[in-house]
């Protein structure tokens, strides 16, 4: 696949439509034909969009909230991946989006991937989820940490706080990811100061992506009552639960877009991919400023299984 030119991309800030995965879809397919009719080739979805990053809850004995949760999530393949499908190639365009995966009795926060012609390319899971996502999200492995060589270069996912994860990072580099995809439920101003650091580090154009939503897009019962009110908040009021600061940056730690705050909207940038061989004349960190002498990363890329019969192993 060609590895220069110019083209544009949309990242896409706004509220899952919370535990419903069909109006949720529709959400994505409104916005998405949206970015198409303004020239995005790539359209980027924030984490666990479908269908929804389960804030201002930690489940507790809540075993009924759990099971609609796994209701409203998504099967790998399944029904939801073939309508994204169809989206992506009726818009032509290369669509990422977070889902909430169910595989079998356990949820996962993943990425997953489609080209232009709607071809299911892949997925990422989330290798380690942050603080009280643990309570009800499993871990991923090595075995989805893929870079896809696609018509507008190579593409891939890191998944909120796995950006903190240096040696995730460096993997990724050293996979030749070109357009790094970063969809987050971090909307502090200070998470733009990572999206830019990594964006120099790894000489890659960087899309940070997540969702606005207030109070009153939750259905009722879902935020725990000691959640309401905290950060300031007046109890029993709507106010925003996430503020968004979605951004688009250059290999040089340039802000393209953003960071917006405080409100719905679609970011849009053009890349010249010819801008990150340009930032390497220097700076090269899984290349000529690597020391492979001192320093050298092993990387499990096996897929983990419970059970492993005796047909497996031979």
């Amino acid at each position: 696949m060609p590895n220069s030119g110019i083209f544009r991309v949309a990242v896409v800030q706004c509220s899952s439509v919370i535990l419903d995965v069909d109006k949720t879809v529709e959400k994505l397919e409104k916005y998405a034909k949206e970015a198409a009719d303004n020239g995005a080739k790539l359209v980027l979805f924030p984490e666990a969009f479908i269908s929804c990053y389960p804030r201002g809850t930690n489940f507790g004995e809540g075993r009924e909230k759990f099971r609609k949760y796994w209701e409203s999530s998504v099967d790998i393949p399944g029904p939801v991946v073939d309508k994204l499908s169809k989206i992506a190639e009726e818009n032509k365009i290369h669509l990422v989006t977070g889902v909430i995966e169910r595989d079998e009795g356990t949820l996962y926060c993943s990425v997953i991937f489609f080209d232009d012609t709607g071809k299911y390319l892949g997925k990422h899971r989330k290798l380690i989820p942050t603080a009280a996502e643990r309570l009800v999200w499993g871990r991923g492995d090595g075995s989805t940490m893929p870079v896809f060589d696609t018509a507008v270069g190579k593409i891939g996912a890191v998944i909120c706080w796995e950006n903190y994860m240096p040696l995730l990072r460096v993997t990724m580099y050293s996979k030749g990811v070109q357009i790094y995809c970063a969809p987050t439920a971090d909307a502090r101003e200070e998470w733009t100061s990572t999206m830019r650091h990594i964006a120099l580090e790894g000489r890659c154009f960087v899309l940070g992506c997540n969702q606005y939503n207030r109070k009153s897009d939750y259905p009722p019962g879902f935020i725990d009552d000691e959640y309401d009110g905290l950060l300031g908040n007046e109890k029993g009021t709507d106010y925003i639960m996430s503020r968004g600061g979605s951004v688009i940056v250059s290999p040089m730690g340039k802000f393209l877009a953003g960071p917006v705050f405080d409100k719905e909207e679609v970011l849009y940038a053009d890349l010249d991919l010819d801008d990150i061989q340009r930032g390497k004349l220097d700076f090269d960190a899984v290349g000529h400023y690597a020391r492979p002498d001192v320093f050298t990363l092993h990387v499990n890329e096996k897929e983990n299984h419970t059970t492993v019969t005796e047909s497996q192993t031979q």
